[in-house]
């Protein structure tokens, strides 16, 4: 019977499809379990990097459910998103369109995959169903205060002429297109992240048993907790409005060695402290400068400090001294309060600046063998000491005296203990077309106005002159999208032209995904209670800041909303690796086939020198790509999902090979030979009961072996255990009805585990062998623990550390009893004819070793 597999497959499918076979319902008495990836952007064409996800999520869903949970296991599109605007933009076709042309496209790839969806849940979020709720959840945070506007520095995409997130900008570039990334002044909204800071960190805690630890460790590192002091430092000249400036440091024993104060050149003040001076233009110029600089180089170790005088002073608190105020490319204004106190003998920052542009130092800490003036310093004392030059704190051990000193500030009234967070507030406004309108209108008398409720959602013209349009925001540049009525004064009045943060819609999806046609509201809060939270959630590791706190986030903000009762969303987490495969490239040619490279190592087409060999991560950027649905025809969508899964763990990456997917159609091939070949010999209608030794014991530590590996996300060795297995079947010829009988029997078994990684052709064998029930509500096979306990064991053996033998022991045998059996074996006899044996050594369960001379 030939292995029909594109025929199989359709039939599956289909069958799959009409029974609804994957729907799920809340039900209060069985034990739920939500399994999701990270849904796609509709970006056109899936790559084998989806593939393994989602054949991750997958197999982990059908072992569910055969496991006898209730399962949610839904799939949607993150819709929004810069690049349909600019295929828009390039082939004038508008972003809806170009969208969901891309939804359907990829659907019937995943479909063709044999994924167990539940498709009726099926989500996209430029839908105007689903961000309508997002809409309505951007004003209730506006109404508490969660949402509001400002002006301050945003990271600026000239190419995308967008805001980024500062997790958007990877080593001074757009994360998008690559472009270096400028600092710009606009009116931005943002959520209040920095409110649920704490909440955000401690509960880490709650994830520690389920998240990876790198992940873990990354979130923390983002949010940056440091307990520490706020000190104010009154300006000599009030400037601006304001008449001090307020810096935090974990260093309050130090506070007497302060002999500059350094600002960052996005601080508020940066640009007013010179204004109208003889230095106003020279700090302008540093200033603008500055801010255009990479803020990861800015702050390491070994860039060079740069900075420029203001002119201005400030005064230390505790000693009044005059400190004068410098704009330095080191500070930030993503760490504290954008102004340092600076003490130059105590810090190597500190030091290399002051040196550099000629201020003082002050030594306020020493040790016995410290320098206890300037100028013996030829580089600044970090270590701990005593307090010196520090009045009534003089004596005290450094440490010790921190809190003496806040205690005093908090008397003077000149600051106080606080706690302070690497974490700043979320920018959620972009200069875009295709993203959720922020719900809000301007009025010149009113002020920030509410869209009515009733009125939601707003949605996006479609009149947009694709053609014409080039950059900026579509929606400000629209003749009569933005102009409105103000809801509260009937005045004219302008809608927000500004879109809201794709990482908005990703924020909450998954709540939606429990009840996607619900109308009342964003979800159905007994439907998400019931679901929430994730029991696996499946993604890339390149997730672990921005989507993963955020969504943590919104969760907690909906919860204090009262939409939901949890407060993580994610019960475990699994990064998968990436998909990398060896290419060969030359300078004219992105990527050859080895059949393109000729003998010498040149390129056939142009005759270059190739690079080969080169390990990369399968990407559409690198246009290394495979496409699944060339090899779905090839070999079945079975065999894809077979080899993504075998041959490393999930949690690693996988190198792509056209040999080992050859290797897994031509085991798919012969299981499938197997299984039919025992049917034509009618090994499944045997009256015999199955002998309970030999392939029967096999399968049966096979199904523990496999089920304890599942349960894991161990996939790859699981694969090796029904490998091993069927390999088993394939080499021993049953001879009698009871030998028949156990091979069918362990037959079923094989197929019932190979089920989750290859579901077609399982269901088909399973149907042609006469069962009735579809492996998709198939109980998982049990094991029998008297077929997996072995009265014996294998038991290797060595002569002075080489291996001579293989013996069976009984398992309940002592050091005394394995001795006598190992001697009597005829290979170990001959070594011991030769020599005398000075020592046995027994490993108990696992070798012997004789020590013959």
């Amino acid at each position: 019977m030939d292995y029909s597999f594109r025929k199989i497959e359709k039939k599956w499918q289909k069958n799959w499809k009409e029974s609804g076979s994957f729907k799920s319902t809340v039900l209060i008495d069985k034990k739920k379990f939500y399994v999701l990836e990270m849904f796609p952007y509709p970006s056109g064409k899936l790559h084998m990097g989806h593939v393994r996800n989602y054949s991750i999520g997958d197999v982990t869903a059908r072992t569910r459910r055969r496991q006898g949970f209730n399962v949610l296991y839904p799939m949607g599109w993150d819709a929004f998103g810069l690049p349909a605007e600019n295929a828009a933009m390039k082939a004038n076709v508008h972003p809806a369109k170009w969208t969901y042309s891309n939804i359907d496209t990829m659907r019937s790839q995943l479909q063709a995959l044999g994924y167990s969806y539940d498709w009726d849940r099926e989500i996209a979020t430029c839908h105007p169903k689903y961000f309508r709720w997002e809409q309505k959840i951007f004003q209730e945070m506006y109404e508490r205060g969660l949402a509001y506007r400002k002006t301050s520095y945003v990271n600026w995409c000239q190419d995308c002429a967008t805001v980024l997130a500062n997790e958007q900008v990877e080593n001074g570039q757009c994360w998008r297109c690559g472009s270096t990334v400028e600092q710009k002044e606009l009116v931005q909204w943002f959520f209040r992240i920095t409110q649920y800071a704490s909440e955000l960190l401690a509960d880490l805690e709650k994830l520690k048993e389920g998240w990876p630890e790198k992940v873990l460790t990354m979130q923390r590192n983002w949010i940056g907790e440091s307990f520490g002091a706020r000190v104010k430092f009154a300006l000599e000249t009030p400037c601006n409005g304001t008449d001090h400036i307020e810096i935090f440091t974990t260093r309050a024993d130090t506070l007497f060695g302060v002999t500059f104060m350094s600002l960052a050149a996005e601080h508020p003040l940066a640009l007013e402290l010179a204004k109208g001076t003889e230095l106003e233009g020279n700090v302008r110029e540093f200033v603008l400068k500055v801010r255009n600089e990479d803020k990861i180089k800015r702050s390491s170790e070994d860039y060079e400090k740069e900075g420029v005088f203001t002119g201005a002073y400030a005064v230390n608190p505790l000693t009044g001294d005059r400190i004068p105020i410098y704009i330095a490319n080191f500070v930030l204004m993503d760490y504290g309060t954008g102004a340092v106190m600076a003490v130059p003998a105590h810090d190597q920052r500190d030091y290399d600046f002051a040196r550099k542009y000629g201020i003082d130092l002050k030594v306020v800490i020493k040790s016995e063998d410290s320098p206890a003036t300037p100028d013996e310093m030829t580089c600044a004392f970090v270590d701990d000491g005593l307090m010196v030059n520090s009045q009534e704190f003089s004596g005290t051990p450094n440490r010790e005296g921190i809190n003496g000193v806040v205690e005093r500030l908090e008397r003077e009234g000149s600051g106080g203990n606080t706690v302070n967070y690497r974490l700043r507030d979320w920018g959620i406004s972009r200069q875009r077309y295709w993203g959720s309108p922020i719900p809000m209108i301007h009025c010149e008398k009113c002020g920030i106005v509410k869209v009515p409720l009733e009125n939601l959602p707003v949605t996006l013209p479609d009149d947009v002159n694709w053609a014409d349009h080039k950059s900026g925001s579509p929606l400000a540049a629209h003749p009569t999208w933005k102009h409105v009525k103000c809801p509260s004064c009937g005045s004219d009045a302008l809608r927000d032209c500004d879109t809201m943060d794709t990482f908005m819609e990703s924020s909450w999806y998954f709540l939606r995904y429990t009840s996607p046609r619900f109308e009342e509201g964003p979800f159905d809060k007994e439907a998400a209670n019931y679901w929430m939270g994730v029991d696996q959630y499946i993604g890339g590791i390149e997730h672990a800041v921005m989507h993963l706190l955020y969504a943590r986030f919104f969760t907690k903000v909906l919860r204090d909303l009262g939409y939901v009762d949890i407060d993580e969303p994610f019960n475990r987490l699994l990064t998968q690796g990436m998909v990398t495969m060896v290419t060969n490239r030359c300078e004219s040619h992105d990527w050859l086939l080895p059949s393109e490279v000729t003998a010498d190592g040149n390129c056939v087409h142009c005759s270059k020198p190739v690079n080969q060999g080169r390990v990369e991560k399968m990407s559409k950027s690198k246009k290394n790509v495979v496409d699944p649905v060339a090899y779905i025809e090839r070999y079945g969508a079975d065999t894809v999902r077979f080899f993504m899964l075998s041959d490393s763990p999930p949690e690693r990456d996988l190198e792509w090979s056209d040999s080992a997917v050859e290797g897994s159609h031509k085991f798919i091939q012969r299981v499938w030979k197997l299984f039919t070949d025992a049917l034509e010999l009618d090994y499944f209608n045997q009256k015999a009961s199955p002998a309970k030794d030999g392939i029967l014991k096999t399968a049966h530590k096979a199904v523990k072996k496999v089920t304890a590996d599942m349960n894991r996300f161990h996939f790859n060795t699981a694969i090796a255990e029904i490998r091993v297995l069927f390999n088993e079947l394939g080499s021993n010829q049953p001879k009698n009805p009871p030998e028949m009988s156990a091979h069918a029997a362990a037959l079923w078994i094989g197929i019932q585990l190979l089920n989750p990684f290859a579901p077609h052709m399982t269901e088909e064998l399973w149907q042609l062998s006469g069962r009735s029930q579809s492996l998709v509500t198939a109980p998982w096979p049990a094991w029998d623990e008297e077929l997996v306990s072995d009265s014996t064991f294998l038991l290797v053996v060595q002569v002075n550390g080489k291996l001579r033998d293989k013996i069976d022991v009984p398992v309940d045998a002592d050091a005394a009893i394995v001795e006598e059996i190992v001697k009597k074996s005829p290979k170990i006899a001959e070594f011991l004819e030769k020599g005398t044996l000075r020592k046995f050594i027994y490993v108990p369960g696992r070798l012997a070793n004789l020590v013959i001379n």
